[in-house]
């Protein structure tokens, strides 16, 4: 790859110029990822809170994500109309180092949600919108006795198509519970779609996808040691888990991007 096709590849991006905050960042397959690290996300929120003019939203992406992009471009123009997409995975954090970006971790969902609520403690109202019947609640619970968290409310809906009366009665929901941040845990692609079809209707200033971190802060599944996070070996522990569910994902969508990659790296192949 000449300079000139290394530079297309590292665009940067400004977000939110009325906060002065300027984010960079690099395209993956199309997909444009933001170079930021955990800390910046929870800076970002809370500027975002503090200057509510719109409903932002950020998707927490990894190889997934990127590769549900490449089978239907809608989902990719989900993904590109997001204020922030945050590298949840290690191909990501690799790819970015790559490009000379000083990406020292992944934005792991789990742990950008614990950390915000660690941090910020009661100074926000939290609405959780995901899970299986009972796990926002459970998951509210458990943050609110571990960090003081205000919880505005908490919803899990059906596992299937809402109609559009059961989605305007979800909406009013939040909006009169009026949260300051909204976690949706409904998992990619759905939880991307869902923010972005929502993103001007709920008067919410941020919300942000964290698919898995439901199921872990809840108590229902564990996560992956932090030595497998750490060297991109978490698909192996959750395939373990849950085969049947992600054989597809991991076994077939992770040679096809590696595939993929390598070949916008040597550029035989382009990607708008």
């Amino acid at each position: 790859m000449g300079n000139k096709d290394r530079d297309a590849l590292r665009e940067a991006n400004t977000a939110n110029p009325e906060a002065g905050h300027m984010l960079v960042g690099f395209r993956v397959l199309g997909v444009r990822v933001h170079a930021v690290q955990i800390p910046q996300v929870a800076m970002l929120l809370e500027n975002w809170i503090a200057e509510p003019a719109r409903s932002r939203y950020v998707a927490v992406t990894g190889m997934h994500g990127v590769m549900e992009a490449q089978r239907d471009a809608s989902f990719r123009e989900v993904l590109n109309a997001a204020d922030c997409v945050v590298p949840d995975g290690m191909p990501l954090v690799w790819l970015g180092r790559w490009q000379k970006f000083a990406l020292k971790r992944r934005v792991y969902g789990p742990e950008l949600l614990e950390t915000f609520c660690q941090t910020t403690g009661a100074k926000y109202r939290h609405f959780f919108y995901g899970g299986i019947a009972g796990v926002a609640s459970r998951l509210a619970d458990s943050l609110e006795q571990l960090y003081g968290i205000q919880v505005a409310g908490t919803y899990s809906p059906p596992f299937r198509l809402l109609t559009e009366a059961e989605d305007r009665e979800i909406a009013a929901m939040i909006r009169a519970a009026a949260p300051d941040i909204l976690w949706v845990g409904l998992s990619t692609p759905k939880q991307e779609r869902w923010m972005y079809a929502h993103r001007s209707g709920l008067g919410v200033p941020v919300m942000v996808g964290v698919g898995a971190a439901f199921d872990i802060h809840s108590g229902r599944k564990k996560p992956a040691p932090r030595w497998m996070q750490e060297h991109g070996l978490e698909w192996m522990f959750r395939l373990i888990q849950e085969p049947r569910r992600l054989w597809r994902r991991y076994l077939v969508y992770g040679p096809e991007f590696a595939a993929l990659v390598l070949l916008e790296i040597l550029g035989l192949k382009k990607v708008r």
